[in-house]
């Protein structure tokens, strides 16, 4: 907890404290880490007229206290949140949607990327679903967890509404094969990719119903698996009225060190005193298994997991020094939190993120 609470008093000052920037590379990290632990962008220094538009990141890795201040310089357009191009991140690409109405997957913000030749993927132009729209999305997923120039990785956007659009971005030929959703239960809840399964995964509002869809038998008619909640904890009346009073999303997320699946339940609140954010105020995290038993637990034993913006993922706590487990780290536009699952305890720092993403472990070349 210390380390948040560290973190969170620099932000609520706004002053956040750098690292000396000799001590590490360009991309920030250090030549005996084999990975770059999972980490969001703070912000960017703004480079000046020498390098109009770019900035050098600033980011928060997750077991550190401090902030770490880095040479790689990125779009300022991409952690300001002005413009508000970005629309998603998958695996460190996160993707942009501008005027022209052309999605692009960029490697920006990954560290292990290069600045000097960043990659930036267009993807084929956007087709609109009857009755659907494509300039407001939910959150985009990819199958592969290197790049999206892998021959057989599919990108998925899910557009809020009933519209599911996938491609494959390697292939020359490529473009969007449209899914109208009818369920209505899916239209404002985010895709994952289950390397388990196969599939993108959506869970139904209220988290009772997950859909699954490929290219292949599912693609038109999604498999559905209904949850059967056990283990809940007893609520007192107070906590009840809390719960309800919340905005609650759904987000589905897998652990591929020890092949297990999560559904977390979010719930955050309105502040009622000046300019008004979104605040978390409980947070459920459900064990699923293969029969549809949802079962609550405090206990995900040696993982932390990652709510943000991105499509969320697990890590082993203990592959990253000074990482704490059974904890669930959350970003949003306007708040850092995490969550201590064994006594739901939320430490919560109220600021604005322009990028508001968590970056999974990126391994480093030798």
């Amino acid at each position: 907890m210390a380390l948040l609470l560290s973190r969170l008093s620099r932000l609520r000052l706004g002053k956040p404290v750098f690292v000396r920037s000799s001590l590490l590379h360009s991309n920030g990290f250090s030549t005996s880490l084999l990975q770059i632990p999972p980490y969001h962008v703070f912000s960017a220094d703004p480079c000046g007229p020498r390098y109009p538009g770019l900035g050098k990141l600033i980011i928060f890795k997750a077991n550190e206290y401090d902030s770490t201040h880095l040479e790689k310089k990125v779009p300022m357009e991409l952690v300001d949140g002005k413009a508000m191009v970005t629309i998603g991140s998958s695996h460190g690409w996160v993707a942009t949607l501008k005027d022209d109405g052309v999605v692009r997957l960029q490697d920006d913000l990954n560290l292990v990327a290069s600045d000097t030749d960043p990659k930036r993927i267009p993807l084929p132009p956007l087709v609109t679903l009857p009755h659907c729209q494509t300039q407001v999305v939910t959150n985009v997923a990819m199958s592969s967890s290197s790049s999206p120039e892998d021959e057989d990785c599919l990108v998925a956007v899910k557009f809020l509404g009933p519209q599911l659009s996938l491609c494959r971005p390697a292939h020359s030929n490529s473009e969007w094969i449209n899914i109208r959703i009818e369920n209505p239960c899916f239209h404002s809840s985010p895709v994952m990719f289950s390397k388990k399964d196969g599939m993108f995964h959506i869970p139904g509002s209220g988290g009772h119903l997950i859909g699954s869809w490929d290219l292949h038998k599912h693609k038109n008619k999604p498999k559905l698996q209904r949850l059967r909640f056990k283990n809940l904890p007893e609520l007192t009346k107070t906590k009840r009225e809390l719960l309800h009073s919340c905005c609650t999303s759904e987000h589905l997320v897998e652990s591929r060190t020890t092949d297990e699946t999560f559904l977390v339940k979010w719930y955050r609140k309105a502040t009622t005193s000046g300019v008004v954010k979104m605040k978390t105020r409980a947070l459920m995290v459900f064990k699923l298994d293969e029969e549809g038993n949802a079962v609550y637990t405090q206990d995900i034993g040696d993982l932390c997991i990652f709510l943000s913006k991105s499509e969320p993922f697990c890590v082993t706590a203990s592959s990253f020094p000074g990482m704490c487990s059974n904890q669930v780290h959350t970003l949003d536009v306007d708040e850092d939190a995490l969550v201590d699952l064994s006594d739901s305890s939320i430490i919560s720092g109220i600021c604005t993120f322009g990028a508001p993403y968590y970056i999974p472990p990126q391994k480093v070349d030798s």
